[in-house]
């Protein structure tokens, strides 16, 4: 995954997605699951979509994620995690994460 074209708000519904092209050229839609910050830095998490809007295997994609603070029309900015204790660490916050909607779930 090389580059993020649009962050934009489905008109369907309150999802936002992401739309990312893929170092092959094939254009992927995923919806964002979340934007964690862990140690000062922000990451997102994206779930890939096929074609019909669904997603069958569970799979997600972690990426350091920032904004254009100057500018908020600007896209944000999407990187690689190539630091293994670092991808680690947001791969924890996520289960984290999971594990606090699941409780919130049950309320």
């Amino acid at each position: 995954m090389s580059k993020k074209t649009s962050i934009q708000n489905n008109e369907y519904d309150e999802e936002m997605t992401v739309s990312m092209t893929l170092d092959n050229g094939e254009e992927v839609t995923c919806a964002i699951i979340t934007i964690l910050t862990v140690a000062e830095k922000d990451y997102i998490v994206l779930l890939p979509l096929d074609e019909d809007g669904n997603n069958t295997d569970g799979e997600v994609w972690i990426y350091g994620y920032k904004e254009d603070e100057n500018d908020p029309n600007a896209e944000p900015e999407l990187f690689f995690i190539d630091d293994d204790s670092e991808y680690e660490a947001v791969s924890d916050a996520f289960d984290e994460y999971l594990d606090n909607a699941e409780f919130d779930e049950l309320l």
